[in-house]
């Protein structure tokens, strides 16, 4: 088969055809079909100043479906090597599960934010308070204004957005940027004061010291942990984790790899028997979800292959409807 044969989705594209409200319930009913097979691979290269770079290789397969793979490096270094260099790129291949042929080569770099955003609406879906009224984003990069639109997706009633980043600057930045969604959206300075406020906690850096303390979190609040995705990475404190209901997007990826998770687990603050279920097990309804208006739920999103290949299927089915989006 000639490369030239295989759809070629680019980024602009990606942006045209999905949208928030499609591609979470397309992850719902995703989650609910299940997935066959699923695997992570992760390279690890430090620099001189021992800051690491990444290359993830994210496999999954719905046998007789369909099947992909997504390539990945992470070089945050690549913010002090030039303006406007981001520091993710990635590749989506999506195959035919019941031929083996290659269907489609997907800008992944455009994909993934989606993905990822969607995957933490999901668990907000399920986990969230009914009817929250403020949202504090905590980090300013690419990931952020993907994170609150898709939580705006599935919990409308939020009014007040509060951003908190390490630069006051970024986070002026996105205020501005998010001028469309006619709320009351802020930068803050004060990060202890929004997560006391906040009903809602998303969070995307990319921190090995943790930012958010479980002390500070009021009964009731929903947090949202995105960013880390190495044992290191720690984006909230072991109290965080032993206050709440834990749940994960999926053991597959969470439990070993990534700190927030990990982290609690072997100092003993919480045990793997307190991580109360992941997405699968909430959209086919064997977990439930929040127990009561003041219960504190976790959702650690570590993203993983079944994610991609959900969302490139989706993707690819969009593409193929006439008229598809506007």
């Amino acid at each position: 088969m000639s490369l030239k044969s295989i759809r070629h989705i680019e980024a602009d594209e990606v942006d045209r055809l999905l949208d928030y409200p499609g591609l979470i319930d397309a992850l719902d009913a995703g989650h609910r079909d299940g997935i066959d097979e699923a695997g992570r691979t992760l390279f690890e290269q430090p620099d001189a100043q021992g800051n690491a770079s990444h290359f993830l290789i994210w496999p999954a397969w719905r046998r007789g479906e369909d099947l992909g793979i997504k390539v990945v490096t992470v070089f945050p270094g690549n913010r002090e090597r030039g303006a406007g260099l981001a520091s993710v790129h990635a590749l989506y291949l999506l195959f035919d599960g019941r031929t083996g042929q290659p269907r489609a080569l997907i800008d992944g770099t455009a994909m993934t934010p989606w993905k990822t955003a969607a995957d933490s609406a999901l668990g907000a879906r399920y986990l969230a308070p009914e009817r929250p009224a403020t949202l504090l984003m905590v980090g300013a990069g690419v990931m952020a204004p993907h994170l609150i639109r898709a939580h705006l997706t599935v919990r409308p009633s939020i009014e007040r957005i509060r951003i908190w980043n390490r630069s006051a600057a970024g986070a002026e930045a996105l205020s501005a940027q998010l001028a469309d969604l006619r709320r009351d959206v802020a930068a803050t300075g004060d990060l202890e004061g929004a997560v006391r406020q906040a009903d809602v906690i998303s969070c995307a850096t990319m921190t090995n010291e943790p930012l958010i303390e479980g002390a500070w979190l009021k009964p009731g609040t929903h947090l949202d942990l995105v960013g880390g995705f190495t044992p290191e990475m720690r984006e909230a404190d072991d109290a965080a984790a032993a206050r709440a209901d834990v749940y994960v997007d999926s053991r597959w990826f969470t439990v070993a790899d990534c700190g927030d998770i990990a982290g609690p687990i072997a100092s003993g603050a919480i045990s793997r028997e307190d991580i109360r279920g992941d997405l699968f097990d909430l959209a086919s309804g064997k977990t439930s979800g929040r127990r009561d208006a003041d219960a504190i739920t976790l959702f650690k999103n570590a993203g993983g292959a079944h994610l991609d290949l959900m969302t490139a299927a989706f993707l690819l089915e969009r593409g193929a409807r006439p008229n598809s989006r506007p």
